[in-house]
């Protein structure tokens, strides 16, 4: 039996209750539904906020990081008082603000294979806010397995995609991309960068997607993948078919249980650069800044050319890690050599290349150009 609006709720919702789609019993289904939203990032702002606002009553929020500063130019949902607090606290505080009359389940946690199925099998359905492989494998393969629909987004620079993942009526994720791409392959935002507005866009859609199937309405993007890019202010879309061979929703399925996703996609699961940090090859930059004054070490930065711009060490030679391999010759594998970019990701990729390549004095600064400026020379930003 669906829950009754109290007379607050009614003035609250009236501009729903004014559309036929919807209604008043439109919106005591929504108050008697509940949405399950892994990271609260970009993408889980917008997400979260509309949710909230429509009504929703019931929202997980699964995300174990602190707001950054970095964060503030498209996650929405915070703002400089949240620096340093965790996502989930900060978030679920301002959508109880916003709504006061739905419930907020906040879990500090990572999503892993060992708590997916528990923190989600109660909610009505899975929206994908994260910007990693191993995440995304995980809450599409939960979502089969508890047979709910997954809500999916992606976002990079200008572009963006949406689907919905629903195994009992379309493809699933992995219908789409049975193995995920080589490690290192596709950048995330933190490598590439994302235009502020973008995961806003996204993330309306997707919680557009999320109501629509919550009240039973219009056509969500089942076997569908929307394409959005925001130069040309285009959307195309590609349909998708299930794939017979699918091995978690097909026929003759063979994963049967959640797996080690970072093992299954090659890195880890979660977005920070400096996850691929290596004792084995690092270099830290109090090190570097201590050897570079008792021995020659050539430096190697492999970031973009218009990263110069915003930080720069002296005599570093750039060669963008998309044009390394072609321009080796210009290197001497004889040479000390420490390689580094903004983090640590690119530099690590490069410092594999150069070592396949017969480089074996290659170092990787940890943490890249901005532990530097944390560590070494203050009068760099950090960026």
């Amino acid at each position: 039996m669906l829950p009754e609006l109290s007379r607050e709720e009614i003035l609250r919702y009236s501009r729903h209750l004014l559309i036929p789609e919807v209604g008043l019993e439109g919106q005591r289904k929504l108050k008697n539904s509940s949405a399950l939203i892994v990271g609260v990032g970009g993408l889980g702002s917008p997400v979260a906020l509309y949710l909230a606002a429509a009504g929703v009553g019931r929202l997980g929020i699964v995300d174990h990081d602190a707001v950054d500063s970095s964060n503030l130019q498209r996650q929405v949902i915070f703002g400089t008082s949240s620096i340093g607090r965790l996502k989930v606290e900060s978030a679920r505080s301002k959508l109880l603000d916003l709504n006061s009359d739905i419930q907020v389940d906040a879990f500090n946690e990572p999503f892993t294979s060992g708590n997916a199925l528990r923190i989600a099998r109660d909610f009505d359905l899975i929206l994908d806010g994260t910007d990693n492989f191993p995440t995304r494998y995980l809450t599409n393969d939960t979502a089969v397995f508890l047979g709910k629909p997954n809500v999916y987004a992606s976002i990079y620079r200008f572009d963006g995609q949406v689907s919905v993942f629903y195994a009992k009526e379309g493809p699933c994720y992995r219908c789409l991309f049975p193995e995920p791409p080589p490690p290192g392959l596709v950048p995330s935002c933190a490598e590439g960068g994302v235009l502020g507005v973008l995961p806003g866009t996204i993330g309306m859609l997707q919680a557009t997607e999320a109501l629509k199937l919550l009240l039973g309405i219009g056509e969500p993007l089942v076997g569908k993948l929307l394409l959005y890019n925001a130069l040309d202010m285009s959307f195309d879309f590609v349909k998708l078919k299930k794939n017979p061979n699918c091995r978690v929703c097909g026929p003759n399925a063979d994963v049967k249980e959640l797996i080690d996703y970072e093992e299954f996609c090659g890195a880890p699961s979660h977005d920070h650069e400096e996850a691929f940090a290596d004792a084995r090859v690092d270099i830290t930059a109090s090190e570097l800044a201590e050897r570079m004054k008792i021995n020659h070490i050539k430096l190697l930065d492999v970031r973009e050319p218009h990263e110069l711009e915003i930080s720069k060490l002296p005599n570093a030679i750039n060669i963008p890690l998309g044009q390394l391999a072609g321009r080796l010759v210009e290197l001497d594998s004889a040479d000390d050599m420490a390689v580094f970019c903004k983090s640590g990701t690119r530099s690590m990729r490069a410092l594999e290349l150069l070592s396949g390549a017969g480089f074996k004095k290659v170092r990787n600064l940890k943490g890249g150009i901005n532990a530097w400026a944390k560590e070494v020379d203050a009068s760099l930003p950090i960026y």
